[in-house]
């Protein structure tokens, strides 16, 4: 006989009251084994969703989610490890140049990263347009390439933090996406099940973003950091500016490329400006004394680039994923770019076939929105403001539409909102 019933754990949350350890660690344990049915956990996650949770509460969560599989350990690494999380957003491709870097400043960076679903992209699935990489590694080669290379970015192990793949999935499909005490809870238990020794959170703002507005996004960092730090990991947030895309590429193979410019030297001035932000926090917590800026304009951060993507079988000079077709989005009078709305912009790229509406759902390498403005830019009708590229000539139209709308032309220079919004510490 169980030690509770799920329907009163639904109940007494419903109700408002919170939960007691016991409860937590009884329900996050039975929904693992499959004791607890899914209906149950989306009932469970809507009364969390309405109700909320204390700290308490979410870090008790937590636990119990780490509880759920293995932990990691980092001990045989000798050098000072640090990992970033970002809450995902649109041409967000920061993790592909700031590992390496951060690497060659001497960090190690385990970095456990995910796929895209709807207007989010994911890391995973820019790395895999690179011939040959693989995401999946065993424990084994996961610290061993840690040590030997400094830099990994993979897939999480099937033994870490199994709860939260069962829950995650479900709060997708179940409008609990949005649950602070959730998100929070999700996040954190991979990332200290992982092993790090500090982390930097980068959770974003706007309307590419989970989080549209400041206050919440201000909550869910403090409510991170907190967890974080009650376990021993050295942890930071920064709020950043998601209302306008990351860079100029959004999509899969077009990020890959935007990346490499930035480990090259070159790349928008935005991702530069981010990646070293998080660069810098990453090095601070993990206390090591280097100039990213200057490790950057050296060239070891691209050496370390190729030295991951080899050891995870890829091919770093291989040509990459191109889409065979091709149109320009043009400006229809004259004027100044008001503003490029980044929910907009994700959601034109996932409609050309570089997300997915479904996690088992193929993406295609080669799809994607190029940018060719930002706010501010002044434009004359004819001016090219985008390129829109898919493999199906079926997927542009919509695409098209979706573009048209997210890209804003005025008469007055809009006023220009800073990248780096506020940071928690």
């Amino acid at each position: 006989m169980s030690e509770f019933a799920a329907v009163d754990v639904i109940r007494a949350k419903r109700d408002g009251h919170p939960l007691s350890d016991a409860q937590i660690d009884w329900v996050v344990d039975a929904y693992t084994k499959g004791i607890v049915a899914d209906e149950q956990m989306s009932a469970l996650a809507m009364a969390i969703l309405l109700r909320g949770m204390t700290p308490a509460e979410i870090a008790r969560w937590t636990a119990a989610m780490i509880a759920s599989g293995e932990r990691l350990d980092l001990s045989s690494v000798t050098r000072p490890t640090a990992d970033k999380h970002s809450t995902g957003g649109v041409g967000d491709k920061i993790t592909l140049p700031l590992t390496p870097l951060v690497a060659a400043c001497g960090a190690a960076v385990p970095q456990l990263s995910g796929r895209g679903l709807g207007h989010t992209g994911g890391t995973l699935d820019k790395l895999e347009s690179i011939p040959g990489w693989r995401a999946q590694l065993s424990n084994d080669e996961f610290k061993r390439q840690l040590q030997d290379v400094g830099a990994v970015i993979c897939a999480a192990g099937e033994g870490l933090a199994p709860a939260d793949r069962k829950l995650y999935a479900l709060r997708d499909v179940t409008g609990t996406v949005e649950a602070i005490p959730l998100i929070a809870s999700s996040i954190m238990s991979k990332k200290i099940a992982e092993g790090t020794g500090a982390l930097v959170l980068d959770v974003k703002v706007g309307s590419g973003a989970f989080m549209k507005d400041l206050e919440s996004a201000r909550e869910l960092a403090r409510t991170m950091v907190r967890l974080g730090q009650d376990s021993g990991v050295n942890t930071i947030a920064l709020l950043t500016d998601m209302s306008t895309p990351l860079g100029l590429a959004v999509g899969n193979a077009v990020e890959v490329t935007e990346s490499v410019e930035v480990l090259a030297g070159g790349g928008p001035a935005d991702v530069v400006e981010l990646t070293l932000a998080l660069a810098r926090e990453m090095l601070t917590a993990a206390g090591i004394d280097a100039d990213p800026a200057k490790v950057l304009e050296s060239g070891a951060a691209m050496d370390t680039w190729r030295a991951m993507i080899r050891a995870q079988g890829g091919d770093p000079e291989a040509p990459l994923p191109v889409a065979r077709e091709t149109e320009v989005l043009r400006a229809t009078a004259d004027g100044v770019v008001s503003s490029v709305d980044a929910y907009g912009i994700g959601l034109a790229a996932w409609r050309l076939g570089a997300g997915r509406a479904r996690k088992e759902d193929p993406v295609s390498f080669g799809a994607g929105v190029l940018l060719k403005v930002r706010p501010g830019d002044e434009v004359r009708a004819g001016d090219v403001l985008l390129e829109l590229r898919a493999d199906d000539p079926a997927r542009i139209p919509a695409a098209r539409d979706e573009a048209a709308e997210a890209v804003v032309i005025g008469t007055e220079p809009p006023t220009l909102t800073k990248l780096v919004l506020d940071r928690i510490a």
